[in-house]
């Protein structure tokens, strides 16, 4: 039996919206600054990575999917600690610092373990709701 995915509209829209959420994090100025703009928009960044990469492979386990983003977001984590020309160029600008930070902050951790897992059952909650099509 073949199983054929058919992505879910609210996906594409929450991927979608994800993009100023993410980006608002950053300007926020209310209660909490410094957390939404530092730590919470790491959650935000998390599962970001994580619903394109389920979007592209929605057959994957959503384990493994949460797993590569949390370990490419910890790795991107620890290149700050030393500064390559290359990246330092790519971090000057909003984009840059938004997607590749500009301090190790080891907290960050935390936060793109919970960004994982937040993921991990929103991942689950698509693959139990999608529609599928069984063909012999």
């Amino acid at each position: 039996m073949n199983t054929k995915w058919k992505l879910d509209k609210k996906l594409i829209i929450l991927i979608v919206l994800l993009i100023p959420f993410g980006i608002a994090t950053k300007f926020y100025n209310g209660i909490a600054k410094e957390w939404v703009n530092n730590s919470f928009s790491d959650v935000v960044y998390v599962v970001f990575w994580s619903l394109v990469l389920f979007a592209m492979r929605p057959n994957s386990n959503p384990f493994k999917i949460c797993l590569v983003v949390f370990l490419l977001s910890a790795f991107i984590e620890i290149t700050q600690l030393w500064s390559f020309p290359f990246l330092e160029k790519i971090r000057t600008g909003f984009i840059g610092k938004s997607l590749f930070g500009n301090t190790f902050v080891i907290s960050d951790f935390f936060y793109y373990f919970s960004g994982s897992l937040a993921s991990f059952f929103i991942i689950k909650y698509f693959q139990n709701s999608v529609v599928t099509n069984n063909e012999n």
